[in-house]
């Protein structure tokens, strides 16, 4: 030392040394003082946007939606992350982190040895630091520049923020490929899983991503990513003392990747909130979602032999309005359209809104159940002439009560009845009032065929509108989201329909006896508790409808094609039905099931089921046709009279009865006799076809617009023929031409003829 101090002497004169000792000074000094003059990146001064979440009614993740830069990120704080997540990263981009101040001159040292060797880069030098002042700054040219910034930047940093909030930063800000920012997302979307699930291969292979996310891959290139696992499993014995045998266990776990997508939960809901700027908690109940979508899944399977492809279900609790589960196609991924929502879009309705004419009867005829309605053949004139609307059996049943008319979906009952209040007007603008915004047409439009099937409605508005029935009246709007401010408070009650109409419109849909007669006794529409449901089915089997509820829950059910293809030979009651019927014992697998609390002003009376009259006294047991129904306590029926029945006891109709009363499909002329007979000197006229008539064959018109109905003002319809026509009872099949056809009156002979033109369009 001192032979050094000597040659230094002889060597520098002391001013040399002074000035150089100073320089040294300064040196060491600007070392220090300079990285002050670089500012932080911008990406410091926040947090990375988080992905919007779409969460169900607990704040479970439903699905996520990509920022603007098609990234997903959810934050985690660094107490989250496994420890052989840290130790891992840390072995793979910088191994000596905790031991230096935002740069590794080691390291550095290496890096140049290796380039001067080597004449090209071989190893890179950069801390986790510098790796993360770098991500957090706008993109730049890689020169020596830049470089330097980054170094002296680094070295701010780590003046300012302590090793754990850098590390957080970091594995908060580092790109693990497929579009995932910071290591919770990536968790979730490669394996699944949260961050404190994960192996130590899992760890380990997270941890080997960000050097290269392209290359390492483990979606595309499984081998590298692996291959990147293996090298960072070493290193972890090496510089963390991770036993062997934990190693060994690690590097025998094969890849099993459990990718999270956004169809997993509610697709077509998550879907529909992507324009959300903000996170969102919807009102779905994630257990029963996964449930009911796997109950869809099932049944599709079974459906397809049927060439039924898609199905959408709604269930929703009745006391809010809120949806607890939405299904809109069973497979969002099915390139069949599967990406459609079925829950609203708007589907041809069936019979599925038959009972809110029955409601709205009730209310403005004062009827009751039991009230009777004449299922008889009754020509209507459309838009597109005259129609003679058919039951779902082809027949007429005679003097029906409103409850078998309703549980057995007769069509011509329930057209009568909405020609009885009026029309269509008032059921169109009922069905507004309860939510139905799919009706653009106006009410004259729809004609009488809006009770049966020829507007189209959507699931959830229906479904909605049939809570309101299980509040007894009460509409509220359906509710997805928690945080809408629509609902901040509890709307307004708005009472749309009187409570005891409700009650016993509801009574019908669960009385399984009444609907026994259509659907059999050990329907899908039966259940272990009391449900009130209602079926539907459009012209061509091209939508299935099941919708119904308890006091608590209403589910809805759609079954069809998007494509608007027929379906083979099923009815709502054997396509939708039995996933409503799996739907509703699932929902009240935990609750107990209820049935709505009768409201007080209903009495319990006995009738005749022919006449809709009341014994005053209860029947002898074995009465045939006598029946317990509800009534309104200050709206009785009348009583039964002896004029009401002739000599045999079989109950008297009136003369509108008499054509049914004579044809085939009258079964009852032992209970019933008609009052008065056939009018004298009664001349046959054709009442369809009309005059000097064209038809056209519309392809888009059921069955081609090829059958029309033969309608004449004998009561028991006479005999039909033509010589260029097919006709079948009193249904002429249609041909392209000029035809005639003749009524010959069976009792007197008497013929008339009419001429037609049929055209093809």
């Amino acid at each position: 030392m001192p032979d050094l101090q000597r040659t230094i002497k002889r060597l520098l004169p002391a001013g040399k040394r002074r000035r150089l000792l100073a320089l040294a000074v300064l040196g060491v000094a600007g070392w220090s003082i300079l990285p002050f003059a670089f500012k932080l990146p911008s990406g410091l001064r926040s947090e990375p946007s988080e992905s919007i979440v779409i969460a169900d009614r607990t704040g479970l993740v439903l699905g996520k939606m990509a920022r603007t830069d098609y990234f997903h990120h959810e934050p985690v704080s660094l107490t989250e992350v496994p420890a052989a997540l840290i130790d891992a990263t840390l072995v793979a981009e910088d191994k000596r982190f905790f031991r230096h101040r935002g740069l590794d001159y080691f390291a550095i040292a290496r890096a140049t040895r290796d380039l001067l060797l080597e004449g090209r880069i071989v190893s890179g030098a950069s801390t986790i630091t510098q790796q993360l002042v770098k991500i957090s700054s706008p993109p730049g040219k890689r020169n020596l520049f830049n470089k330097i910034r980054e170094a002296l930047t680094a070295r701010h940093l780590e003046y300012r923020w302590s090793k754990e909030e850098i590390l957080t930063a970091y594995l908060n800000r580092l790109d693990y490929g497929n579009h995932r920012q910071g290591c919770r997302e990536a968790a979730r979307f490669y394996f699944g899983k949260a961050l404190s699930d994960l192996s130590l291969g899992e760890c380990s292979l997270l941890a080997g991503l960000p050097q290269s996310p392209t290359l390492h891959n483990p979606l595309r290139n499984p081998q590298s990513a692996l291959h990147r696992r293996s090298w960072i499993l070493k290193r972890l014995t090496k510089e963390r003392n991770y036993h062997p045998d934990r190693i060994h266990v690690a590097e025998c776990e094969p890849l099993h990747l459990d990718q999270i997508s956004s169809d997993q939960l509610a697709p077509h809901l998550v879907s529909s909130l992507r324009s959300r700027q903000a996170s969102v908690r919807t009102t779905l109940d994630a257990a029963l979602q996964q449930k009911v979508q796997f109950i869809v899944r099932e049944e599709r399977r079974r459906l397809r032999h049927s060439n039924a492809q898609h199905a959408a279900v709604v269930v929703i609790k009745n006391s809010s309005g809120e949806v607890l589960s939405l299904v809109g196609s069973g497979d969002f991924q099915d390139p069949r359209a599967g990406q459609i929502d079925g829950t609203r879009s708007p589907r041809s309705a069936g019979s599925i809104l038959k009972p809110f004419t029955y409601l709205l009867a009730l209310e403005e005829k004062e009827l009751f159940p039991g009230s009777i309605i004449a299922d008889i053949p009754t020509p209507y004139r459309t838009e597109e002439g005259l129609d003679l609307p058919v039951n779902y059996d082809r027949k007429f049943h005679g003097p029906v009560t409103i409850r078998y008319a309703l549980a057995n979906s007769l069509n011509v009952a329930a057209m009568r009845t909405l020609n009885a209040i009026g029309g269509p007007v008032p059921l169109h603008s009922f069905l507004d009032r309860i939510g139905i915004e799919t009706l653009k047409q106006p009410a004259a439009s729809y004609g009488l065929g809006l009770t049966i099937g020829n507007a189209e409605v959507s699931l959830l508005e229906v479904t909605n509108a049939y809570a309101a029935l299980a509040r007894l009246g009460v509409y509220k709007p359906a509710r997805l989201t928690l945080d809408d401010e629509k609902f901040a408070h509890d709307p307004q009650i708005n009472q749309i329909a009187e409570p005891r109409y409700c009650y016993l419109i509801s009574d019908i849909l669960s009385d399984n006896a009444a609907r026994s007669a259509a659907f059999g006794p050990q329907s899908p529409l039966r259940l272990p508790f009391r449900t009130a449901v209602k079926t539907g089915t459009s012209s061509d089997f091209r939508d299935n409808w099941c919708i119904g509820f308890t006091r608590d829950f209403t589910v809805g059910v759609w079954v069809g094609n998007f494509d608007n293809s027929p379906m083979r030979g099923i009815s709502g009651v054997s396509g939708a039905g039995p996933i409503f019927n799996r739907t509703m014992l699932a929902l009240h697998e935990k609750h107990s099931p209820c049935w709505l609390q009768r409201p007080g002003g209903l009495n319990e009376i006995t009738i005749d089921t022919r006449t809709g009259n009341r014994f005053l006294s209860k029947p002898r047991d074995g009465h045939p046709f006598t029946s317990q129904e509800l009534c309104l306590s200050d709206k009785l029926p009348r009583a039964v009279q002896p004029a009401d029945y002739d000599n045999h006891n079989r109950a008297l109709i009136d003369e509108r009865y008499l054509e049914w009363f004579s044809s085939a499909d009258n079964h009852r002329k032992d209970d019933l006799a008609i009052t008065s007979q056939r009018p004298e000197n009664l001349t046959p006229r054709i009442i369809s076809p009309t005059e000097t008539a064209t038809y056209l064959l519309d392809p888009e018109l059921p069955s081609g617009g090829r059958f029309l109905p033969l309608l004449s003002n004998l009561p028991a319809g006479g005999t039909w023929s033509s010589p260029t026509l097919k006709i079948e009872g009193t249904t002429a099949h249609l041909t392209p031409g000029h035809h005639r056809v003749t009524l010959t009156d069976s009792q007197t002979g008497q013929q008339v003829s009419q001429s037609i033109l049929v055209e093809s369009l």
